[in-house]
């Protein structure tokens, strides 16, 4: 019995470790680029039986026209000049696997004053005088 269930085990395994990673897709959180800081670059792999699997540096090569990588995480200096980066990323197993891509840098500055907990509440109260409630 125990045999059997180690082959069992075995074989799921293989079976597992089997599923190949088909295509493979940019999936950004943002449209831009944000200078003077990471900006992670999400690589989803679609699999044979059509689930997704995110992908990272074990599974692919991360390149740029400028930046540094670390990990999925592309670095942009402060100071860089150009309006976009291009990205190229290949599976490590199967360089056939690859997407080019272009981001856009980030051009206004990044200013904007977020509201504190207790403006936001004032606001609030404020608002309620107004519509005439308590």
């Amino acid at each position: 019995m125990k045999q059997l269930l180690l082959f069992f085990f075995v074989a799921c395994t293989a079976f597992a470790k089997a599923q190949k990673i088909d295509s493979i897709y940019v999936n950004l959180y943002t449209d831009s680029l944000k200078k003077g800081t990471y900006n992670y670059i999400n690589i989803d792999g679609k699999l044979a039986n059509g689930r997704y699997l995110p992908l990272d540096t074990t599974d692919l090569v991360f390149t740029s026209s400028a930046g540094q990588f670390k990990g999925n995480s592309l670095w942009i200096d402060r100071d860089f000049k150009q309006e976009k980066v291009s990205i190229r990323v290949v599976m490590k197993n199967n360089p056939a696997l690859h997407r080019e891509f272009d981001i856009y840098i980030k051009q206004k500055p990044d200013d904007e004053h977020l509201k504190t907990a207790e403006e936001i509440m004032n606001e609030m109260r404020q608002s309620r005088k107004k519509n005439g409630r308590s």
